[in-house]
C-alpha cells in the first residue's frame, strides 16, 4: 500500500472571538490563508476549502481563497471541499481551478459535490427538482473538459458545445474527486467518470462506510477502468489534553448541531451524544495521541490514500491554529509511527 498523506478541510465557518461574537467574515477569510500558509510549514499534503452562500460560512469562493494560499505556499496541494457543481457551470469550474493550478505551479485539485446545504440553487436560479439530473449533466461535463481535448456536449441543463476548448490549459489533467456522503449511486457515478472518491464521514462510525469503498472497487473493476484513489474526511479539533479539546469544542458543536437539525427535521442532541461521536462516531477531539489513535483505528477498518481533518469549528481561532499545529507536528507523526 502505498504511503497514506494526511490533509486539512475547512468550510470556512464563522468563528468567535473572546467574548463568543461571530468574527467578521473577512477576518475569517485572512485568517484561512494564514491557515493554509501553516500547514504547507508544517508538511502536509493538501488544504481542502469548502463553498457555501449562507451567513455562517465566510467562504463563497473557495478557487480566490486557495490562489491567496498558492502564493504564500511551496509544495501543499490545494482543492474544494466542495465545489457545489450541480448551481455552477463546469467550463468555469475548469477555467478557475486551472487558473489556481498555474499560481501554484501543478498543485490545484477539484472536489465537486452537491453540497450539505441547498442555498446555492435558488442563489443561482436553479430549481431543486433537477437536483439529479443537474449533477449528472455537470459532472459528465465536467469529465469531458478534464481531458483537455475539444468537447462536443449536449444537455438539458446549460448550452451545448461544439468542438470547445477551455483556457487556461493545463499542463496535466486536475486531479478531480467526487465528495460522496453516503449515496452508492454517486459511490457507481464517480467510478464511471473516472473521478477519485471523496468520503464525508461526518456521522457515526467510518466502519459503516467501509462498502461503499467496496463498491467503488467493484464499480471500477467492472467498468474496466483503473482504480481511483480514495479519501476521507471527519471533523474535529486538537488541543493540548482531552478535557481542553471537549471543553474548547462543546458549545460550538452543540449549537451547530442543534441549528442543522431544526433545518433538517432532525432530533435536538441526546445526553451523550457529544461523548459518543468522540469515542465510537466521527469526531476526532482530543489531544494529538487520542486524535492520532482514532485515526489508526479508522485506517484499519478503511482503505483509504488519504486522511482530511475538517478543522474549522464555531470556536476562536486560536483553537484552529492549535489544531493545525498539534496535528501536523504531533497527530500525523504519531500517526506514521504507530502504521509502520
Amino acid at each position: 500500500m502505498s504511503e497514506i498523506e494526511f490533509g486539512l478541510d475547512t468550510f470556512g465557518g464563522v468563528t468567535i472571538d473572546e467574548q463568543g461574537s461571530p468574527v467578521p467574515h473577512d477576518q475569517v477569510i485572512r485568517d484561512l490563508v494564514a491557515d493554509g500558509t501553516l500547514a504547507d510549514q508544517l508538511g502536509l499534503d493538501f488544504f481542502g476549502v469548502g463553498e457555501h452562500h449562507r451567513p455562517d460560512f465566510a467562504v463563497s469562493a473557495p478557487e480566490i481563497v486557495l490562489t491567496a494560499i498558492a502564493a504564500q505556499t511551496a509544495r501543499i496541494r490545494l482543492g474544494s471541499a466542495v465545489t457545489v457543481l450541480s448551481s455552477d457551470d463546469p467550463v468555469r469550474v475548469i477555467e478557475r481551478f486551472a487558473t489556481l493550478d498555474a499560481v501554484s505551479n501543478g498543485r490545484a485539485e477539484i472536489v465537486a459535490g452537491r453540497g450539505s446545504f441547498i442555498e446555492s440553487f435558488p442563489l443561482f436560479g436553479y430549481d431543486l427538482d433537477q437536483y439529479e439530473v443537474l449533477f449528472e449533466e455537470k459532472l459528465e461535463l465536467l469529465s469531458a473538459l478534464l481531458t483537455g481535448e475539444p468537447v462536443t456536449w449536449s444537455g438539458t441543463t446549460r448550452a451545448g458545445l461544439t468542438d470547445q476548448l477551455v483556457y487556461p490549459p493545463t499542463e496535466q489533467p486536475i486531479p478531480t474527486w467526487v465528495g460522496v456522503g453516503g449515496s452508492p449511486e454517486s459511490v457507481v457515478r464517480a467510478a464511471r467518470y473516472g473521478f477519485n472518491l471523496f468520503l464525508a464521514i461526518i456521522g457515526g462510525e467510518a466502519e459503516r462506510f467501509a462498502p461503499y469503498i467496496d463498491l467503488f472497487e467493484r464499480a471500477q473493476d467492472q467498468l474496466g477502468v483503473s482504480r481511483a484513489r480514495v479519501a476521507v474526511h471527519s471533523p474535529g479539533l486538537v488541543a493540548d489534553t482531552d478535557e481542553q479539546a471537549r471543553e474548547v469544542l462543546y458549545d460550538g458543536w452543540l449549537k451547530f448541531r442543534t441549528q442543522l437539525g431544526s433545518e433538517r427535521g432532525w432530533p435536538p442532541p441526546r445526553p451523550g451524544d457529544f461523548e459518543r461521536e468522540i469515542t465510537d462516531g466521527a469526531l476526532y477531539v482530543g489531544s494529538p495521541e487520542t486524535v492520532a489513535r482514532k485515526i489508526v483505528r479508522t485506517l484499519g477498518v478503511l482503505k483509504v490514500d488519504r486522511f482530511d481533518l475538517k478543522y474549522d469549528q464555531a470556536v476562536p481561532h486560536a483553537a484552529h491554529h492549535r489544531t493545525i499545529e498539534l496535528y501536523g507536528e504531533k497527530v500525523v507523526p504519531m500517526v506514521k509511527d504507530m502504521l509502520s
